[in-house]
């Protein structure tokens, strides 16, 4: 962990993303929200766009992105709400949307997401989850580096899961050529590379006032699970240690988000990782608690820049 003391807040698992951005003024302020139509991403645009700031959401369905843009307009009497596409699977539409941004950007929430699906793979041979949640939010931080810069004070929001404890990046066979699919251990390394694409970041960046913050959001109902069935939501509660976390509503999910991308207890500071609107102490065995030593080793992150540009470069 950082030599520095944790940050720690007011708000808690039970703080709302409104709660969080209240008193904050986002006025002038530019915002992107991946996976800004469903989820957290919307409870977390919808915070964003009431505290005043200009938010685009980034999202694969048009259609459900100008239904919830209407609704955070009519919500906030923030007329500032965009759509763009954005499929961060596929590297084309990344660039796409990259090309398609103009002047600078203040925060842009990584949010969207694939959780414990099938094995599929994109047209590269890339695994699906590691593909979505990791490369195409890499490649749109990196691509829109430029307007990060610009904007003096920019954060980035990487929304990992506490399933990073399930499995560090397995570099030696990242898209499980060699070894068996496992759905959750393909989740759990992209999510391990959320964290540590926050780490690498950070030192990359800070220099240009960019810095890059991971965090959990906590248990929530969304469409992200649509692959996870109710046996395996029963499981994985036992595991926790009889009955697991209570489920969060959406408002409560973005809050972490959203104190990262706003609060002021986070001026100028990076590569950590936050739970339930509080800095992370680093998991203990057996707790599905806290984060992984592995996400945040700076080895693997300076790795794990290096591979992402070499495969996306390939």
């Amino acid at each position: 962990m950082a030599a520095t003391p944790p940050i720690t807040t007011p708000f808690t698992a039970e703080s709302t993303a409104a709660e969080v951005v209240d008193g904050i003024d986002l006025t002038g302020r530019r915002v992107i929200v991946t996976g800004g139509a469903s989820g957290i991403g919307i409870e977390t645009a919808r915070a964003l766009a009431g505290a005043g700031a200009e938010v685009t959401l980034a999202v694969r369905n048009l259609e459900a992105g100008a239904h919830t843009a209407e609704d955070i307009v009519a919500t906030t009497g923030n007329k500032q709400v965009l759509v763009a596409p954005l499929d961060l699977a596929d590297q084309a539409s990344v660039a796409s949307f990259v090309a398609g941004w103009d002047g600078p950007l203040h925060i842009l929430v990584n949010n969207a997401g694939v959780m414990a699906s099938p094995e599929m793979r994109t047209p590269e041979g890339w695994e699906m989850q590691f593909a979505t949640n990791h490369l195409g939010h890499f490649a749109l931080a990196t691509g829109l580096h430029g307007a990060l810069a610009a904007a003096g004070g920019a954060r980035v929001v990487s929304v990992s899961s506490s399933a990073h404890l399930r499995s560090p990046v397995v570099f030696e066979d990242i898209h499980f050529g060699q070894r068996a699919y496992e759905p959750w251990a393909a989740y759990g390394q992209s999510k391990t590379a959320n964290v540590l694409f926050a780490v690498e970041a950070t030192k990359r960046w800070a220099g240009e006032g960019i810095t890059v913050n991971a965090l959990m959001p906590g248990g929530i109902r969304t469409k992200l699970q649509r692959y996870v069935t109710d046996e395996d939501l029963a499981r994985l509660r036992a595991q926790s240690g009889g009955g697991g976390p209570a489920w969060k509503t959406p408002e409560q999910g973005a809050a972490t988000s959203a104190l990262v991308a706003t609060s002021p207890a986070l001026e100028g500071i990076g590569g950590r990782y936050f739970e339930d609107c509080n800095e992370a102490a680093l998991n203990e065995p057996g707790s599905r608690r806290g984060v992984a030593a592995y996400a945040l080793d700076p080895e693997a992150a300076a790795r794990l820049w290096h591979v992402s540009v070499e495969t996306l470069a390939s």
